[in-house]
């Protein structure tokens, strides 16, 4: 994770959060009071997010103390320890909810991955996120895509071509489009076409995709599409695959089955700071 542009995002969501001045803290603890506490786990769960804590609390004061007992990616049960913190009473009050709130979210998605991956349970596939992402959150949910087990598709519009039916009738068809991109690509981008028929696979075939995603077909209908598909050519399986269905597509031959769902209303992992004790100067 870019911890840079992770500080610049941290920062954004402090402000919205503080505003002039957090009230509960201020009037009542100075910084000559110190405390302790820790984050705990309250399900069972894939942990991620712990660098928040320190790229958090940093924007308060570098006067703090951080334990991680569970890396990203590691599991944990309910009622185990996350990370045990040290540090002045008010970083410890001010930064809790941003943490909560990042940390709840990331181990959340690390999660689902990490049931996805069981749930397939076929090595040959790569589970990837989608752009369904939430405004503003996008860099600390791809990440967190990555330490349940999965894997990242492109991360926003500049960074991979994905020619969709919209694309495809605007432009009068599969083969014009691929063409335009083409003519006016580097050779380090992929070009990635959706088809929804069996003529529209031999049309991105013939006009050179260097992905082709079968969308919204069953796994059965994919693993005959298959069969028009040179090696070369990677293959994805899209749309409505959830955690419920994912079990179906093992063995369909595809090379990435892309998941909205794993990003896009995924459960927060229910975690919580707990306070231990208070610690004058």
């Amino acid at each position: 994770m870019n911890k840079l542009l992770a500080k610049e995002l941290i920062a954004s969501y402090l402000k919205e959060d503080i505003g002039t001045g957090d009230l509960s803290t201020e009037l009542v603890f100075g910084d000559d009071l110190r405390g302790t506490g820790y984050f705990v786990a309250k399900d069972n769960g894939v942990v991620c997010g712990t660098d928040i804590i320190d790229l958090t609390y940093s924007f308060f004061s570098n006067d703090y103390n951080i334990n991680i007992l569970k890396k990203d990616g590691e599991p944990v049960k309910k009622g185990e320890k996350i990370a045990e913190v040290e540090g002045r009473v008010s970083t410890l009050l001010t930064a809790e909810r941003i943490v909560l709130n990042l940390m709840q979210l990331m181990s959340g998605i690390a999660t689902m991955g990490n049931n996805l991956v069981t749930k397939l349970n076929d090595s040959s596939i790569r589970i990837v996120d989608t752009r369904k992402t939430h405004p503003g959150l996008r860099l600390f949910e791809k990440y967190a895509v990555t330490k349940g087990g999965c894997f990242n598709h492109r991360y926003a519009l500049y960074d991979g071509v994905m020619l969709k039916d919209n694309h495809i009738a605007f432009a009068g068809g599969i083969t014009k489009a691929v063409e335009r991109v083409k003519s006016q690509l580097g050779h380090m981008v992929k070009v990635e076409v959706e088809t929804e028929t069996r003529e529209q696979v031999i049309e991105a075939v013939n006009a050179g995709a260097d992905v082709i995603m079968f969308d919204n077909r069953s796994p059965e209908e994919i693993m005959e599409l298959q069969k028009l598909v040179p090696s070369h050519i990677i293959t994805e399986a899209s749309g409505g695959i959830t955690i419920d269905t994912i079990a179906n597509f093992k063995g369909c031959g595809v090379n990435v089955i892309s998941v909205g769902s794993l990003t896009n209303g995924v459960k927060p992992l229910d975690i919580s700071f707990l306070s231990k004790e208070a610690i004058k100067k």
